[in-house]
Formats: structure tokens, C-alpha cells, sequence
């Protein structure tokens, strides 16, 4: 099943002129020069898109305290802030990436964007929990249509290997930095002008992303081979929501709460289901081939994986440099900014230059080998009196170098070969596996760190020094398994993916012939 998807892109490869189908008319035309000269702008927008999305998961976390004195609401109550968004993003993503196939990528994005910055300027004028609690769910469900419709337009824009190495590399680098963007972001915002201004800035990005795409982007007529699976759609929006439900009460109600057991149960048994069902529907919401091939279904693995381990890096990290070395906000936001420096590097480099000759199968491994290391390296140096020149900078620099390799190269291929009528699904999958992994790396790794610390404390004592002990002791423990999580991350997808090329699957019809599925 994954041939039908990889036959239609074989053409685009061999003429880079020649634009992808749903984007621009046939090669040669004035639709297909016009979209073609305008790519690297259509690639400013797609990027600024996916920005509002991504750093949204962290700017607002910098803000929940001053927001919550100000509304008075309780720490209760504050975790629904982040629950809501995840919730909504999360269930709601592969809808949403059918919806952009079915009625078209420009609509959905500019329906996507503006309605992100409606929602966002509700939670940013709320006057109390329930309109800020509103604003926040509805940010996750426009934000769950306009990921995948960005992701896509980017897929069928750019189809020259070389070209989409370096697009996609930039684009990976946003989806991998945006969570530290938002730290930097939320602690300049919240201090200099008010935890408001973390929404309010959604409103700023989305004017000029939207002005640029009515101008910039074309219509897409409807395609008639695209519609929707009522049955599919309940069961993955109910499954989704019940696991990443389930994950948010893992952390903080633990994992053997009845409501947390309940949750991830009825969310793995819902998605089994719709597995079950997509197999048998004349028209799924998400067609079997998308993730059967082993180059996607790889590069879905690491997009997931990644993400559940890259977790440990942002939070703990953030605990550390404000609780151990007092760090502001505002400082402690650009102590990241090496990181995404390296990770922006990394990911351009690596997949405009390497991928398209060395490929997936050893560029994905290599680079959570050496985010693998970094953390490792982290781990060993650091302690309560550890600087951050000597211990931190140097780990956070090889983590953003693996991590560029993994994002740049694995969203490309996450979304390489996949026909134009899939092109919105399959790159819902990209940000789905993303928010999946996000939630298991927050549920697993507070647990952890939270059982490291109370050991500790029973062993040293509660004293002021035991306790800061105690607190980068559970740091570490978090950096050791994230470390292993890493590792283990590319072990598996030294087995899944393919070896070989990504140009030379699509070019060559005797090997995309046949290709066994994962």
C-alpha cells in the first residue's frame, strides 16, 4: 500500500520546476512559476504558523504564576491551563490534517491562524479562570488545524531533493527550538510587560502570517477523493483524548490512580480500534500506507521518541538554573539560546547536505546518539555548585547539534513521498506523534524525578543543603533515563528505517516496487 503513495512524487523529483498537485498548475505555467518564485516566502509563513503552535506548549508556563495571582485561581485549577490546550491539540490533530486535504491547505491555515489568534486574545483579556481556561481550549483545536495544514503546504511546495532538504531543515529547527524560543519569550513578555502579552503576541504573529498567505498562497480545489470517516473520527479523537488525559493525571494524581488507569486504558483500547476500523473503511481517516512505510513509520518513531525525551532538557533544566543558580526569567531563556543556535545549524545542515546522501537510517540514529551523549555528559557534571560555562553550556551545545540532525531529517521524511490527498494527514501525524510524545515525557519523567528526590531526602535528611541536593539529584536521575531514552530511540529506528536514500526510493520504481512495510 505505501507504493501507491511514493508513485505520484517521482515526476516532481525529475523537474523541480514542476509543482506539486493542489499547489500550482501543470509545469511550465504562469500558477507554476508564480508558486515557485514565491517558495522561500511561502516558507517564512509555514514556519511563522508553526511557531505560534510550538512555542505556545512553553511561553505560557512562564506566565501561570502571575497569571494565577492575578485571577486568583488555585494550583489545581492551574494545571488545566496547560491540560486544555494539550487536550484539544492533541485529540483533535488528525481531523485536522484530513480537514486540510478535504477542503484545502490555504483555507485551513488562514481558518487555523486566525482563529488561534482570536482564541489567544480571549485567554489574554480573561478576567477570570473560566475565560482563560476557554481561551486556552480553543487555542488547541485551531491550533490542531493549522499545524498540519502548514507542515503540508510546506510537502508540496517544495519537491526538489536538494531544496527540501534545506526548507524542511529550517522548519525542523522551529519545531524543535520553539520550546526554548518560549521560555526566552514568556520570561522577556511576562517581565517587562504582563503574563497577558503571552497571548496577546498570537495576535501580532497571525496578522502578518495571515497577510502573507492570502497573498502569497493559492487556492486548492477540493479534492473529490477526500472524505471524511465519522467512525474513525470518534474513535481516535476519544482515544487520543483519553490518553493524553490520561498521561496529564499520571503526573500528577500518579500512575496508579483509578482515573489515570481508566483513562489510558479506554484510550489504548479506542485507538486499537480505530486501527481495526481504518483497515476496513473505503475512506480512512488515516490510510494504513501513511505510516506502513517504513521510511515514514520510522521517521514517526523518532519524531515521538524524541519528544519524550527531549522533554527532560526544558524542564529540569529550567528548575535548575532558576532554583539552583537563580536565574530570572528572563536569563534563564537565554541560556538556552545556545542550544538553539546549534540546533538550527544542525538541522539546516543536515538535511540540505547529508540526507539526500547518506539518508534517514543513519542520520536519525547518528543524531539521537549524540543528543544521547550530550544528556549523558550533562548528567556527569552536574551538581548544586556546577557553573553554567563549565557544566551546562557544553551538553546543551551537543544536544542542539543531535537534535537538529534528528528533527530536520525526520520531518522531512515524515511527509516525503506521501500523495497531495494525504499530504494534511500525514503531517497531522508529524505534530500528533510530537504531542503524544510530549505527554509521556512529562507523565514518565516527573514520576521518575519525583521518586528520585523523596529517596534522597530519606537518606540525607531534610536540611536547606539536603533539600537542593535532593532537588539536582532527581535532575540528574531525569537526565540519565531521557539519555536512554535517546539511545534506545535509535536502536529502534536503526531497525525500522530503510537503508538508502530518499530520492533514490522514489526514483528508482523496481525498489519502491518493492518495498516491504514496516
Amino acid at each position: 500500500m505505501a507504493q501507491d503513495a511514493d508513485r505520484p512524487v517521482a515526476p516532481q523529483v525529475a523537474d523541480r520546476g514542476a509543482a506539486a498537485p493542489g499547489v500550482a498548475g501543470p509545469a511550465g505555467s504562469a500558477d507554476t512559476d508564480e508558486t515557485y518564485g514565491r517558495r522561500w516566502l511561502i516558507l517564512g509563513v509555514v514556519c511563522l504558523g508553526q511557531l505560534m503552535v510550538v512555542l505556545d506548549a512553553t511561553v505560557v508556563n512562564i506566565a501561570l504564576p502571575t497569571a494565577q495571582h492575578d485571577l486568583a485561581f488555585s494550583n489545581a485549577d492551574r494545571q488545566w491551563v496547560v491540560t486544555a490546550y494539550s487536550l484539544a491539540f492533541g485529540g483533535l490533530l488528525l481531523l485536522g490534517g484530513r480537514l486540510a486535504d478535504l477542503v484545502g491547505r490555504k483555507r485551513m491555515l488562514i481558518i487555523g491562524m486566525i482563529g488561534f489568534a482570536a482564541a489567544s486574545a480571549l485567554g489574554g483579556a480573561a478576567v477570570g479562570f473560566g475565560m482563560l481556561l476557554a481561551g486556552r481550549a480553543i487555542q488547541g483545536a485551531f491550533g490542531a488545524m493549522l499545524a498540519p495544514a502548514a507542515l503540508s503546504t510546506l510537502t508540496v511546495t517544495f519537491t526538489n531533493p536538494a531544496e527540501r532538504g534545506k526548507a524542511f531543515g529550517i522548519y525542523g529547527a522551529i519545531a524543535g527550538a520553539g520550546g526554548a524560543i518560549g521560555l526566552l519569550l514568556g520570561g522577556v513578555l511576562t517581565e517587562y510587560l504582563s503574563w497577558r502579552w503571552c497571548l496577546y503576541v498570537n495576535v501580532v504573529f497571525s496578522l502578518v502570517a495571515v497577510t502573507a498567505a492570502v497573498r502569497l498562497l493559492r487556492n486548492q480545489p477540493r479534492d473529490p477523493s477526500v472524505q471524511l470517516d465519522p467512525p474513525g473520527t470518534v474513535l481516535v479523537v476519544a482515544g487520543l483524548i483519553g490518553v493524553v488525559y490520561g498521561l496529564s493525571e499520571a503526573e500528577t494524581k500518579g500512575w496508579g490512580a483509578p482515573l489515570t488507569i481508566a483513562l489510558l486504558v479506554a484510550g489504548v483500547v479506542l485507538l486499537a480500534a480505530f486501527v481495526i476500523v481504518e483497515g476496513r473503511v473505503a475512506h480512512p481517516l488515516l490510510p494504513l500506507r501513511i505510516v506502513l512505510d517504513r521510511f515514514r513509520g520510522g521517521a514517526y518513531l523518532a519524531i515521538g521518541l524524541s519528544a519524550t525525551g527531549m522533554f527532560a532538557i526544558f524542564l529540569f533544566l529550567t528548575y535548575y538554573v532558576q532554583l539552583i543558580l537563580g536565574y530570572s526569567p528572563v536569563k534563564t531563556g537565554l541560556a538556552f539560546l545556545p542550544m538553539i543556535a546549534a540546533l538550527i545549524t544542525s538541522s539546516t545542515t543536515s538535511s540540505g547536505l547529508l540526507m539526500p546522501r547518506l539518508g534517514p537510517r543513519i542520520l536519525v540514529p547518528a543524531g539521537l546518539l549524540v543528543a544521547a551523549g550530550g544528556l549523558v555528559l550533562l548528567a556527569t557534571q552536574l551538581s548544586v555548585s556546577a557553573s553554567y560555562l563549565a557544566a551546562i553550556l557544553p551538553p546543551l551545545l551537543v544536544v542542539g547539534l543531535g537534535l537538529g540532525v534528528v528533527f530536520g531529517c525526520a520531518i522531512s521524511t515524515a511527509t516525503y513521498g506521501a500523495a497531495p490527498a494525504d499530504a494534511g494527514v500525514a503531517s497531522a501525524m508529524v505534530n500528533t506523534c510530537q504531542q503524544v510524545g510530549g505527554s509521556i515525557g512529562t507523565a514518565l519523567l516527573n514520576t521518575i524525578a519525583a521518586s528520585a528526590l523523596a529517596s534522597y531526602l530519606v537518606v540525607h535528611g531534610h536540611g536547606p543543603l539536603a533539600i537542593a541536593g535532593a532537588a539536582v539529584h532527581s535532575y540528574v536521575v531525569a537526565f540519565w533515563v531521557s539519555a536512554a531514552i535517546f539511545a534506545g530511540a535509535a536502536v529502534v529506528c536503526t531497525l525500522v528505517l530503510r537503508p538508502g536514500t530518499l530520492t533514490r526510493v522514489v526514483t528508482e520504481p523496481s525498489e519502491a516496487a518493492t518495498a516491504v512495510p514496516a
